[in-house]
């Protein structure tokens, strides 16, 4: 992940007026990429393994993997009436997204811990909270933060904390060609000190049972 690559400004020709990126999914433009690509380094996108390959495979791939820029693909987050003001924290939430600098996959665990105000929401919907945000070409900081701020809006909670482990593949595979963790945190709301001993406690215990000690 390059931290200091500056985000690109992509502009769409529309005879003459600038918009933002598109909305939607477009599977024929997708189809068409993929085919190029496979012309550039060289691949005869019609040879026998390879036409499905950009025809079919990749357009839905992409379509899976970018979910969390379209609305409409969000979970649906149905709350209930709190049944406790004491933090919750769900840890190991496993995580994978695509650095939207090099389209490569960066991967591994998200933590997540909030208080509730009057509404909570099924444990299993942070998780597919978390999986449908990171469906997206995005950077590790934006995610966490997405994600946090995302879930405060969601739950209406007095606090959001969230914690991001991750190995991104543009480093593995290119570049310094080291596989090493990133950790980004974001919280929004109130979050006492005491929460986020709670919070970083739940985290360490993950650890240690992740590790087998």
């Amino acid at each position: 992940m390059d931290s200091q690559e500056q985000q690109a400004e992509f502009q769409y020709d529309t005879g003459g007026e600038t918009t933002g990126p598109m909305a939607g999914f477009d599977e024929q433009k997708a189809r068409e990429g993929a085919r190029l690509l496979l012309e550039a380094v060289g691949r005869n996108p019609d040879e026998a393994g390879i036409y499905d390959t950009w025809n079919r495979r990749v357009p839905e791939m992409l379509e899976t993997l970018t979910e969390g820029a379209r609305h409409e693909e969000k979970p649906v987050m149905r709350t209930f009436e709190a049944e406790t003001d004491s933090l919750v924290v769900k840890t190991g939430i496993p995580l994978h997204s695509m650095c939207e600098h090099h389209m490569l996959p960066f991967d591994g665990v998200a933590h997540v811990a909030y208080r509730p105000d009057e509404e909570m929401v099924g444990l299993s919907k942070l998780i597919r909270y978390v999986r449908w945000q990171s469906r997206q070409l995005t950077t590790q900081e934006a995610l966490t933060n997405d994600i946090a701020m995302g879930l405060a809006e969601e739950l209406g909670a007095r606090g959001v904390a969230v914690e991001v482990t991750a190995t991104h593949m543009c480093e593995v595979m290119r570049g310094v060609e080291t596989s090493t963790e990133t950790t980004t945190r974001e919280q929004a709301g109130t979050f006492s000190e005491p929460d986020r001993d709670q919070f970083r406690e739940a985290i360490r215990r993950h650890g240690t049972t992740s590790d087998g000690h």
